[in-house]
């Protein structure tokens, strides 16, 4: 086999900024938008971000229309109702305001709108769909994130549950990137202090996934750059975001949550949130959020304390961060120095640390967060015991996109031990 020598990197466009969400009708504006589509969430829908979108589109006299039922964790039932709604209009802008949830199905709206293809299932990531390339060219998409956590605003990924297999999958390429993330500090204000845990911790996980990641070199040669995938491996690039997002995490992640007046510390933890996306956006994530989709598709009961939803839900960032600790066990072997990196970017001790004690250290140093910010303890705690443990294999084994990046493979009998190690946390 020979493998690939080369990387990409697809820069996302940010602007940063306390108010910047009060410039989005101005933007719009001069790109000539003639009908923008808003797309949010039932909660967000009545907060202050989306009244400053609405405001601002009314004052710079751009028409709009808004789509408010983005389900958290959307679906590919609420992918195509939103897709549904779009197609109603000749929209030929959107905006997305909320979490990842929304930024998400706002790409899907865009492509499916711009580019409809024969079966809903083109786009997908193979094995579950054919993983066809975007064709061409996609709508302006203004991406305003609500929470720090996701990156959405920096991704070409959009991410759902379809709901038929209990398992999340979705698309990846790059003309999915919005054509611009607005960072505004003041967004996440509204952002509830159980939502900051979970989406933070997210964040963390991105980052310690993509710096650990296979290396590019480690790919198969695409033959051609456009068969180059999104998540591409660790490469010099993400290394420098990944383990930036992770200083920021050690820092202000805790005051995030403790204390939603800390305007540094939200600051901090958005652009945290953007570095780790500019970091996995390139080099991908692997197990912890591989076996996560299987986790969330699966749930039958579990209701996050301090989220409010009229469905079982394990929110994103909780579904990841309570593998990793095991995961990051597992894989240490296979880069032990660069897992103590990580460890050490979290603020663990690693001065004099062996490598065979890198992945005890790193866990532990994940595992500090969770208990700290009360994070459920382990698997056992959302309902799971070891009966699910095949089914939630066989949610986790078509995730190539990401599992296939893990440093040390893990196939069905690796995956049902690291399940297994993940029921309990402490």
């Amino acid at each position: 086999m020979t493998t690939d020598n080369a990387f990409e990197m697809a820069a996302a466009a940010v602007r940063f900024g306390a108010g910047v969400t009060r410039e989005v009708g101005m933007d719009l504006a001069d790109l000539g938008a003639r009908l923008v589509l808003v797309l949010t969430d039932p909660i967000v829908r009545g907060l202050p971000p989306a009244q400053a979108v609405l405001e601002s589109l009314e004052s710079n006299r751009v028409p709009y229309a808004v789509y408010d039922r983005v389900r958290v964790e959307p679906t590919d039932e609420s992918f195509l109702d939103a897709i549904a709604f779009a197609r109603a209009r000749p929209f030929d802008a959107f905006v997305a305001v909320g979490g990842g949830s929304t930024m998400d199905t706002a790409k899907a709206v865009n492509l499916y709108t711009s580019h409809p293809p024969a079966d809903f299932l083109d786009y997908v990531n193979p094995p579950i769909g054919r993983g066809l390339p975007v064709p061409g060219p996609l709508k302006p998409l203004m991406a305003i994130p609500t929470t720090a956590g996701t990156g959405s605003e920096t991704t070409g990924v959009a991410i759902f549950d379809l709901q038929r297999m209990h398992a999340k999958t979705g698309m990846a390429n790059r003309r999915l990137k919005p054509t611009l993330g607005y960072l505004d500090p003041e967004n996440t204000r509204t952002q509830p202090p159980a939502v900051a845990a979970s989406a933070g911790l997210d964040i963390l996980s991105h980052a310690v996934e993509s710096f650990t990641a296979a290396p590019f070199t480690s790919r198969p040669h695409p033959g051609r750059p456009a068969l180059r995938p999104a998540y591409q491996g660790s490469n010099p690039i993400s290394d420098i975001w990944a383990l930036e997002a992770m200083r920021i995490v050690s820092r202000c992640l805790v005051r995030a949550v403790d204390d939603p007046g800390d305007d540094e510390a939200r600051a901090q933890m958005l652009l945290a949130a953007s570095y780790a996306g500019l970091g996995f956006g390139s080099a991908g994530v692997h197990l912890p959020h591989g076996m996560s989709y299987a986790v969330s598709g699966h749930v039958r009961e579990f209701r996050p304390a301090g989220y409010r939803t009229d469905h079982p839900l394990v929110p994103h960032g909780m579904s990841v961060v309570l593998n990793a600790p095991a995961v990051f066990r597992f894989t240490a072997s296979a880069s032990p120095q660069r897992h103590l990196q990580a460890a050490g970017a979290l603020g663990a001790d690693v001065s004099g640390a062996r490598d065979d004690a890198a992945g005890a250290i790193l866990a532990d140093r994940i595992t500090w967060f969770m208990q700290r910010l009360k994070m459920p303890n382990g698997l056992r705690a959302l309902g799971y015991s070891s009966t699910d443990i095949p089914a939630l294999v066989e949610g986790t084994l078509p995730q190539h996109r990401v599992t296939k990046l893990a440093p040390r493979p893990a196939g069905p009998e690796e995956l049902a031990r690291l399940f297994e190690n993940a029921m309990t946390a402490w």
